[in-house]
């Protein structure tokens, strides 16, 4: 994968560090680099000014003495506060202390009447809870409204989870280096981490390929190369037929939003399997889409296994029923892609082991997983983090996760992870899920390998949030798809 885009674990960083110091950059050149670097960047988005600079008592607070140093330099008026002796610092940050000649206070000096705060007590390896002084200093900094740049992370963020302690600064600006952190892109230390700025402190791009990093931001980088481009020979078959699983007359909306997604996404061909009931209203909905009624499990698998159907898209719209639970067990046991959404999933939540069975044994295709957070929560019963939780789930049933969100998370059973960051707040409207799930099915039909297509759906599906605004509705979707589509086949 592309350089740039790949996130680092506390661990694979310190790994990173190491690398760069066996290589012959000493660590005490690295952290000066680190403390120049935001030094800089805070230079170029503020005005020179008064800055309070809080240092903790590690390699992060090493950072703020070089910062407090550079600024200074700059003409900054630089109050200089340690929220530990600064006899006690060791290494590099002692070095650092000691190249800083303006006077250090207290943690009980007042930090008002300032224009900004440089957070730099503690860095992405923070676990626990802060200090009461601390939490105290920060609701000082946070009643003042003063804006605050945060040293790799707010001091509070676990940058491997994107956990926080509540008494955490907000940060307007985050500056981390090399490469971000997971936490950086999960709720709830995204929300707190502001703009998100990493700079090259001068550790190599090689080191990568040792480090072998496994969870990456969500860019087309990722699987550009993977999107199918139409060839002169190809048609509607040959583009892979569809087919959405469609509920009763009560509720086809859900599978109409589908199936209508999933052509604009790539499908060559869609069919809506309906109940018999319901057959007339999607007739009458739907255009390019065509309609089929099946009244059992067995007559849908004998017709998908004779018009060779390529992908399965089935739970938008499907009821809690037997119907459904029967539906899914006939396409798992089909050669198809599926993918498994909304009622498809909370059917089994009494008996999750015999859906992940079925994926386990399924002899031909993939299946990807669609939940949101309380859909999960009634198939799995893991605990951490959420890429940690999407990683356990996608082990457990052997399907690529995609757990919805705001940070949504796909995981593969291989333990590769992606995280999406493009989502804008009014995706959170009724239906929208039904798109991100046509969006996966399209590109699976597509011929995209089922990774790659659920990742891409994602990001597209933010680009559709963001390029449709304020007031979208779930139909809104489907009609800025193409637009979509052209501006990544010209990145091609």
């Amino acid at each position: 994968m592309t350089a740039g885009i790949e996130l680092l674990t506390t661990t694979q960083m310190y790994q990173a560090d190491r690398l760069a110091i066996e290589g012959g950059v000493p660590g005490i050149i690295l952290m000066e680099a680190a403390g120049r670097g935001v030094a800089e960047t805070i230079q170029d988005y503020w005005e020179t000014g008064s800055c309070l600079v809080i240092c903790g008592p590690g390699n992060n607070g090493g950072d703020g003495y070089v910062i407090a140093r550079h600024l200074q330099e700059e003409g900054w008026r630089v109050i200089l506060l340690s929220t530990c002796d600064p006899e006690k610092l060791s290494g590099d940050a002692a070095i650092m202390r000691s190249r800083w000649e303006g006077p250090t206070q207290s943690i009980a000096a007042d930090p008002l009447k300032i224009d900004l705060v440089v957070d730099a007590v503690f860095g992405a390896g923070f676990s626990g809870t802060l200090a009461p002084d601390i939490v105290s200093l920060f609701a000082t900094v946070k009643a003042a409204k003063i804006p605050v740049v945060a040293v790799d992370v707010p001091s509070g963020v676990n940058g491997n989870t994107g956990a926080i302690d509540p008494g955490s600064l907000n940060a307007a600006m985050t500056v981390t280096f090399y490469r971000a952190k997971p936490g950086h892109y999960l709720y709830p230390a995204r929300a707190s981490c502001g703009q998100l700025e990493v700079i090259d402190i001068g550790i190599k791009d090689e080191y990568l390929e040792t480090i072998s990093p496994d969870i990456f931001t969500n860019t087309p980088e990722i699987w550009k190369s993977n999107l199918h481009i139409l060839q002169p020979s190809d048609h509607k078959y040959s583009r892979g037929h569809l087919v959405v699983v469609g509920g009763g007359i009560a509720s086809t909306g859900a599978a109409r939003i589908a199936s209508r997604c999933s052509l604009r996404a790539g499908a060559g061909a869609v069919t809506v399997i309906s109940p018999p009931s319901a057959l007339t209203t999607y007739a009458v909905a739907l255009e390019a889409v065509m309609v089929r009624a099946c009244s059992t499990a067995e007559e849908f698998l004998e017709w998908v296994e004779g018009k060779r159907i390529g992908t399965i898209l089935i739970g938008p719209g499907c009821g809690l029923s037997d119907r459904t639970v029967e539906l899914v067990i006939a396409a798992l046991n089909s050669p198809a892609d599926v993918i498994l959404d909304a009622d498809a999933l909370t059917v089994f939540k009494d008996n999750p082991d015999s859906l992940f069975e079925l994926i386990r044994n399924k002899k031909h295709g993939n299946c990807i997983m669609t939940p949101h957070e309380a859909e999960f929560a009634r198939l799995f019963s893991f605990d951490g983090s959420k890429m940690d939780r999407a990683r356990q789930a996608a082990d457990r049933s052997n399907a690529i996760i995609l757990l919805k969100g705001a940070d949504t998370v796909i995981a593969s059973p291989h333990g590769q992870v992606v995280i999406n960051h493009n989502a804008p707040a009014n995706l959170a409207t009724a239906g929208s899920g039904d798109a991100l799930a046509g969006i996966i099915a399209g590109l699976v039909s597509a011929k995209m390998s089922v990774f790659y297509a659920a990742a891409a759906a994602a990001w597209m599906h933010g680009e559709a949030g963001t390029s449709v605004g304020p007031g979208l509705i779930a139909e809104d979707i489907e009609e800025v798809i193409p637009a979509i589509l052209s501006d990544l086949h010209d990145l091609l």
